[in-house]
């Protein structure tokens, strides 16, 4: 659990082999969680909506009420230093950065409430198109919060994402679900904009966090990540929890699991899946922002818009429209714009890297 995260190469050289052998253990158990609930995620809440769900408060509690699960990894990183060092704090985590936790928690469950709301009114596979926008905001506000430089190659990847945007917004309530008038596809159209805007501002707010928390020279573990997320899915439980108990949701929970399509015990089934798979996203997420940067959090979302465009019309046999067609050529053309770019950067700072090494020996 107290694997570090990479800052340099001095660093890196300095790190035990072992440390460094976990950390890129986890590069890939990361991806795959962010992968599999960024992908799980967005069906399932749909499928709640879909079946007969109406409590938009409620689902947008479920996508962070899995952090009880985080208290397992908490509870074990701090039994594990407590056996080294009988003096070990409770919390890795300074008093600031927890408070920023917090923020950033509240920030979170406002953007599950607007997503959840938006996702109430629109197909899954036309939700995944907009919310894979949020690498674009994610672009623009890593250069803002924590200076990633901006190419040619990202700025092509932004408007790409954009127009694709653009084009679902030109053909709004082609593919409306049953009973969702004109004006509420509107309203979820923009609404899963705004969540994708919203979230691009938050991954790179989480980064500037652990910046925070490495500085005075504290080092960033993974303990320290779970920590942090732990804390942001209390608060973002906590807010949501608020808009249940104003809403009236936990009175209406039974009578919505008799009236759901699916049956009672499935319609806990759909809630208890909920949970479990959108704390996949958010760990995975934090995990890969922990491990290597904010903009491949952004990449994987949109990674997996084209395998939720596929299951949404296998599984929940939504239309699959000429529109979202260009639109998701876009977003896949953007994506290998950007990713090409990042690689063609990496490749040219390593050969830069070799010949300065070459010439100071």
């Amino acid at each position: 659990m107290d694997v570090e995260a990479p800052k340099d190469a001095s660093h890196e050289q300095a790190a035990p082999g072992r440390s460094r052998a976990a950390r890129w253990l986890l590069v890939p158990l990361n991806c795959g969680m962010l992968v599999v609930g960024a992908t799980g995620g967005p069906l399932i809440s749909r499928l709640y909506f879909s079946k007969g769900g109406h409590r938009q408060w409620l689902s947008a509690w479920l996508q962070t009420g899995g952090w009880p699960l985080l208290l397992v990894p908490v509870a074990a990183s701090y039994v594990s230093r407590r056996a080294r060092d009988r003096s070990a704090p409770l919390l890795l985590t300074p008093p600031r950065v927890l408070l920023a936790g917090v923020v950033l928690g509240v920030l979170t469950g406002a953007d599950d409430f607007i997503y959840s709301y938006g996702l109430s009114y629109l197909p899954v596979s036309t939700s995944a198109i907009l919310i894979s926008t949020q690498l674009a905001f994610t672009v623009l506000f890593a250069f803002l919060v924590v200076r990633q430089r901006l190419t040619a190659a990202t700025l092509n990847a932004v408007a790409l994402l954009t127009v694709g945007a653009v084009v679902l917004g030109l053909h709004v309530s082609n593919d409306r679900p049953a009973g969702v008038t004109k004006a509420k596809y509107v309203m979820g159209f923009f609404l899963t904009l705004g969540a994708a805007a919203l979230y691009g501002l938050i991954l790179p707010l989480v980064e500037l966090a652990y910046k925070r928390a490495a500085g005075g020279g504290r080092v960033v573990t993974y303990a320290l990540v779970m920590e942090m997320q732990l804390v942001m899915g209390f608060s973002a439980t906590a807010f949501c929890t608020v808009g249940m108990v104003l809403n009236k949701d936990f009175q209406a929970i039974s009578r919505e699991a008799r009236e759901y399509e699916l049956g009672e015990a499935r319609y806990y089934t759909v809630l208890v899946w909920n949970a479990v798979l959108w704390e996949l996203f958010f760990v995975g997420a934090v995990g890969v922002i922990f491990c290597v940067h904010t903009l491949l959090t952004g990449i994987l979302i949109a990674v997996c818009t084209p395998v939720m465009e596929v299951l949404a019309v296998i599984l929940l046999h939504e239309k699959f429209s000429s529109e979202k067609g260009v639109a998701l050529a876009l977003a896949l053309w953007g994506l290998a714009s950007y990713s090409y770019g990042e690689y063609s950067e990496a490749k040219a700072n390593k050969k830069r890297e070799v010949a300065s090494e070459a010439g100071a020996s």
